[in-house]
């Protein structure tokens, strides 16, 4: 039997923070108490005095490239930085090649998640202007959602058949997630700059392209669509002030029809970062202003924006470094997301309870993950150490994602995960991870 005692960490987990001990067994979370008492023969211990202990990060958007991308990252060498990051749990996106758009491809993924992944996995399923029959397919038990892009973000999975829409939010009682932006606002926008710049548009009119209006246009019809329908709406990667009106804190999460979510890029950077970054810091959504991100600040702890993710999307420095209009959007987040929010929390930004409830309760409660998310007996022993007050450069030799670099490269973050555990297997100890595939397919309660 794999037996670990955890003793004396600050246990983080459903809005308090006590201090107490762990035990695992097998892949199970047995004991949760104030002491725990057990001969040192019977069990690894581990002292995380002065450490948090929470839940692992479940990641709801992630691009991990593979199959057809895989120079870019795959889902080994992502899954790997993954739970270096403290996340345990991802959820990835269809858009890789071929799409995710027939139960046979998106089965090949989870098949191949299977024998390479790191961390618990889970695969979208792809929805086009053609493929409903494929998509009311899709099993709700083992399959975390349906992925709608209503912005041309990445390959050609837009979605902008209005009866094709309806259809697809009326008749799937799954999770639809979607992205929104509006394709003609950005074609018109883009135009303009075209128009001024030639070929030679520069980074910095990025979210002037990629407008709030654009993404304001695309969101409050998602909103309305789904109103109108009844469907289960989960909006990924909130970008601006504006869209916030959409969302309430009126009524509580597991009640919410719609749902919202902030990724770290547009928490941390402004389009004055544009200067010094470049595409380095080119997402779809766009990053926009200062006056965005406070309010995506204020809306995520006033609980309107409900979860904390990061849409990873590597990218290679090769591919990066060309002109504006030729680079892709999208970068590496996983491995520096939990991290980036703690140093929110030296910053005042934000509570560790709030981090907690945003990247590891409300992403299993919203997509009904089965004993995941929260340290509670009975539950699958995915935990995480913090060491508050650790200090650790972003280098390149220590950046683990396949295309080797970070938007965060050169920072030094207060905080730092010492210990990773995935289903009951401590897989990553102080910038080492065991080589242990132990992830499991995430399964849902639904």
């Amino acid at each position: 039997m794999n037996r670990i005692l955890i003793k004396n960490a600050k246990i983080v987990n459903e809005g308090s923070i006590f201090e107490g001990d762990v035990l695992i067994e097998n892949d199970l979370i047995v004991e949760v108490a104030d002491s725990i008492s057990l001969k040192t023969s019977d069990c690894i211990v581990i002292d995380a005095e002065g450490n948090y202990l929470m839940p692992g990060a479940i990641d709801d958007q992630v691009h991990f490239r593979e199959p057809g991308l895989t120079h870019k990252g795959d889902i080994e060498s992502e899954s790997r930085a993954a739970v270096a990051g403290g996340i345990t749990s991802f959820i990835e996106q269809p858009n890789t090649v071929p799409n995710a758009v027939t139960q046979e491809i998106l089965e090949e993924k989870y098949q191949i998640a299977a024998v390479k992944s790191f961390a618990n996995y889970s695969f979208m399923m792809g929805a086009t202007n053609d493929n409903l029959e494929e998509v009311l397919k899709t099993n709700p038990r083992n399959v975390a959602g349906i992925k709608i892009f209503l912005g041309s973000s990445t390959g050609n999975m837009l979605v902008d058949n209005e009866a094709t829409l309806e259809k697809i939010f009326s008749s799937t009682p799954m999770l639809i997630a979607v992205h929104c932006e509006d394709e003609a606002t950005i074609k018109n926008n883009l135009a303009l700059f075209k128009e001024q710049y030639g070929d030679d548009v520069p980074v910095t009119a990025h979210h002037l392209i990629r407008s709030a209006e654009a993404c304001y246009i695309s969101s409050s019809k998602a909103v309305a669509l789904a109103k109108k329908t009844g469907a289960r709406l989960h909006i990924f990667h909130l970008s601006t002030a504006k869209e916030m009106e959409l969302f309430t804190n009126k009524i509580a999460l597991e009640d919410k029809k719609i749902t919202a979510e902030v990724c770290v890029h547009h928490l941390w950077f402004t389009d004055e970062d544009y200067k010094t970054k470049g595409n380095f810091i080119k997402w779809n959504p766009a990053v926009k202003t200062a006056e965005d991100r406070k309010e995506l600040w204020k809306a995520l702890n006033d609980g309107r924006i409900d979860v904390i993710a990061t849409d990873h999307a590597p990218h290679t420095k090769e591919e990066k470094s060309q002109s504006y209009l030729n680079a892709p959007s999208g970068g590496p987040l996983v491995q520096h997301a939990v991290v980036a929010m703690f140093e929110a929390h030296h910053q005042g930004k934000i509570s560790v309870e709030k981090i907690v409830e945003k990247m590891c309760h409300n992403p299993a409660k919203i997509f009904k993950i089965e004993k995941r998310g929260f340290v509670k007996e009975g539950y699958f022993a995915d935990l995480v150490i913090v060491n508050p007050s650790l200090p650790w450069s972003v280098k390149s030799e220590n950046i683990l994602s396949k295309c080797g670099w970070s938007p965060f490269e050169n920072f030094t973050f207060k905080s730092r995960i010492t210990h990773t555990f995935v289903n009951g297997e401590l897989v990553y100890n102080n910038f080492k991870v065991k080589d242990v595939r132990n992830g499991k397919r995430l399964l849902f309660d639904r």
